[in-house]
């Protein structure tokens, strides 16, 4: 049996609990470079624990997936916050569950639209990046240090997430 999930627009609102949409959106924050540069300025909360941990920039590429989409596993980094930035202006799919007993609890789904990222918060639970479109490629910004910064949770009973 699987549990269905219906997708939703990515909302700052909506996406609050689990963390960030990072996006520039409305007017910049500020005008930069002799005006010629819109800045939205300090977009997401970056939050990495341990003296040995720093910022660090990677680009992933993922194999774009489609709906219906199964998901039977979640995973979340206690040890820092991790932002996913698309290099390209196809959406992407974005699910997150809350935390009940060190386990994801009513996993939620959201599609982004073009030109939105996020940032989860630290410790928030999340499915895996998941494109909806070739190329797949992102820039992500997380910890780097030492550490275990990754847990697992697999499903026993798995949810279908389809497109609302």
């Amino acid at each position: 049996m699987t549990l269905p999930i219906l997708t939703q627009p990515l909302t700052a609102g909506a996406f609050a609990p689990y963390g960030d949409v990072i996006a520039a959106e409305g007017e910049p924050t500020m005008m930069i470079n002799r005006g010629m540069c819109g800045r939205h300025h300090d977009l997401a909360a970056l939050d990495f624990s341990g003296a040995d941990a720093r910022a660090g920039i990677s680009l992933f590429r993922a194999v774009p997936r489609s709906f219906p989409y199964e998901l039977d596993m979640m995973e979340r980094h206690p040890e820092g916050s991790q932002a996913f930035l698309p290099m390209t202006d196809n959406p992407f799919l974005v699910i997150v569950a809350a935390d009940k007993d060190g386990a994801p609890h009513e996993p939620e789904a959201f599609v982004t639209r073009p030109g939105q990222g996020v940032n989860y918060h630290r410790g928030t639970w999340h499915g895996v990046l998941t494109p909806l479109s070739e190329p797949g490629l992102f820039a992500v910004v997380d910890r780097i240090g030492p550490g275990t910064n990754l847990e697992e949770h697999w499903f026993e009973e798995h949810f279908t997430i389809t497109q609302g």
